[in-house]
């Protein structure tokens, strides 16, 4: 059972982020994740999430207002706006979506969706585009259960298929 964490905010942020940070050479072509707390994040990590979520309310309009108004650059707010999200503690009894480009070989897709059941995630929404030399990009959108399932096992399951390039998650409610 995983511990809880009395004060403070979660962040979960690709490693690469801290890779090119502390110049650790990656060891797999999957991204892993981490849950660090707030006061581990460097500022100009906390800074990107609150431009993102300046432009996300729409309380400010463009990114340069949104650097300006928390004081980073536009290249750092680029450099790192995919790598870091807040990450509720709470993720069971939510939606997640992500995006994934894998090879167009039978059974994959398959794979891809057994990994889904066996972390008890419930498909929303499923889309497969026509593969183009030989890679198709797939977005799901899935429920996670409220008694059951974890999704970062389950993102870190799929990202570990034979088949699977790139993974991102794009959202959560």
């Amino acid at each position: 059972m995983p511990k809880k964490i009395k004060y403070g905010t979660i962040f979960c942020g690709r490693t690469n982020v801290f890779l090119e940070r502390t110049k650790v050479k990656p060891m797999a072509d999957h991204n892993k994740y981490y849950v660090v707390t707030e006061k581990a994040v460097p500022d100009v990590l906390l800074k990107v999430v609150e431009a993102k979520k300046l432009l996300e309310t729409q309380k400010l309009d463009t990114v340069q207002e949104a650097v300006d108004a928390v004081g980073i650059s536009r290249s750092s707010f680029y450099k790192y706006k995919d790598d870091i999200f807040p990450f509720k503690e709470k993720t069971k009894g939510e939606n997640i979506t992500f995006i994934l480009q894998m090879d167009d070989e039978p059974g994959l897709l398959s794979a891809v969706l057994a990994a889904i059941a066996q972390f008890h995630g419930n498909i929303l929404t499923i889309h497969q585009s026509i593969p183009m030399n030989g890679v198709a990009g797939l977005t799901l959108s899935v429920a996670i259960l409220p008694t059951e399932g974890d999704a970062a096992a389950m993102v870190d399951n799929i990202e570990h298929i034979k088949g699977v390039h790139y993974l991102k998650i794009l959202g959560r409610e």
